[in-house]
């Protein structure tokens, strides 16, 4: 009778261990993957931290340029208290100079607002895909260029080789790309297709690498039609192979350059473009 107590004793603690050692590995698998979102986390703080850093530091020349002019204009008017005549001419003058100070005040405010707002927007975007599309998965990259958030997709991950028919992944995919770009009405997206530098076998009614990435693009963009997305806020493009990521010199990098990227930019982007142009300007004054 011991003995099969003990037997018994013998078998709970053999299988708590094998519980406690799977709950360990659950919860060191959670560990790494919440390691992994904080070190991306981390990342793309400090490019924040920077980009405000070198905003900072820009608005900051412009103010004591701004001080410095308005010292100017004072010591000006300091002056002409002392003039026993001021001529209309010089009056005026000086009411224009005042003004335009005025102005250049209030339009480096708004500069400043609309970067301020663009940044935001732009890192709510990027948040949002992240969230939508996820992080873990190495053919699928989601970043900022330019101002523009983009999303690259590996082709493997699209098409079959030398196809441009999309897979049931993709459509998996796109329809959580569908889901970001219907969320955000003041939106447009552009779909670009890139290929390697290997000449394409004519088929399919295809006669070269142009055609093949501009028919991967449109495949792309009905398929996020399909999915919901207006049409008019779609644009379809081809690369071709003439914008590789990395040199087409090995099977591992033709690859890499084998993507489809979807960027999804404000339509008031020009409009922020005008107004960094703008502040170029008047740093130059």
């Amino acid at each position: 009778m011991k003995k099969i107590i003990l037997f018994g004793a013998v078998a709970l603690l053999t299988l708590g261990s094998c519980v406690s050692k799977k709950e360990y590995l659950a919860l060191e698998e959670k560990h790494k993957e919440t390691q992994d979102l904080l070190n991306t986390a981390t990342v793309k703080l400090n490019r924040c931290l920077a980009d405000e850093a070198a905003s900072a530091a820009r608005a900051k020349e412009l103010t004591e340029r701004l001080a410095d002019m308005r010292a100017t204009n004072q010591a000006l008017i300091e002056t002409s208290k002392d003039m026993t005549v001021l001529t209309t001419k010089g009056a005026t003058n000086l009411e224009k100079s005042l003004e335009s100070l005025k102005e250049k005040d209030l339009k480096i405010s708004r500069l400043q607002d609309a970067l301020t707002k663009k940044d935001s927007v732009t890192l709510a975007l990027v948040t949002s895909l992240k969230k939508e599309v996820g992080l873990n998965d190495p053919d699928i990259e989601i970043n900022v260029e330019k101002s523009v958030v983009f999303i690259s997709l590996s082709d493997k991950l699209l098409f079959k080789s030398g196809s441009y028919n999309i897979t049931n992944r993709a459509k998996e995919i796109l329809a959580k790309v569908a889901t970001v770009i219907n969320g955000k009405p003041d939106f447009e997206a552009m779909v670009e297709g890139h290929t390697d530098n290997v000449p394409y076998r004519q088929r399919e009614g295809l006669i070269d690498n142009w055609d093949l990435s501009v028919k991967r693009s449109t495949s792309i963009v009905r398929a996020l039609q399909d999915l919901g997305v207006a049409p008019s806020k779609l644009i379809a493009a081809g690369r071709s192979e003439y914008v590789p990521l990395v040199d087409n010199i090995t099977a591992e990098n033709r690859a890499i350059n084998r993507r489809t990227k979807i960027l999804i930019m404000p339509r008031i982007d020009q409009f922020y473009n005008m107004i960094e142009e703008e502040m170029k300007s008047l740093s130059k004054e």
